[in-house]
């Protein structure tokens, strides 16, 4: 398992664990980002990525992308 803000542009990869407080999974569950979605990253900006998860593109900072474990 690693976090998010290992995978390189381009890689699919399978969420296995969305880590934080409750208000943070209720927050990333909402926006797709739940255990044995599909996700794939499009592009990462100083930090922050776009992810294309359940055909819409989502961006989250880095913050919250090392919470969401593939």
């Amino acid at each position: 398992m690693m976090p998010l803000t290992m995978v390189k542009p381009g890689e699919v990869q399978t969420i296995k664990k969305v880590g934080g407080n409750e208000t943070t999974r209720r927050f990333l569950e909402n926006l797709g980002f739940v255990t044995g979605a599909s996700v794939t990253v499009v592009s990462t900006i100083s930090g922050n990525m776009i992810i294309n998860i359940k055909d819409s593109r989502v961006a989250v900072n880095e913050e919250m992308a090392r919470k969401i474990m593939v």
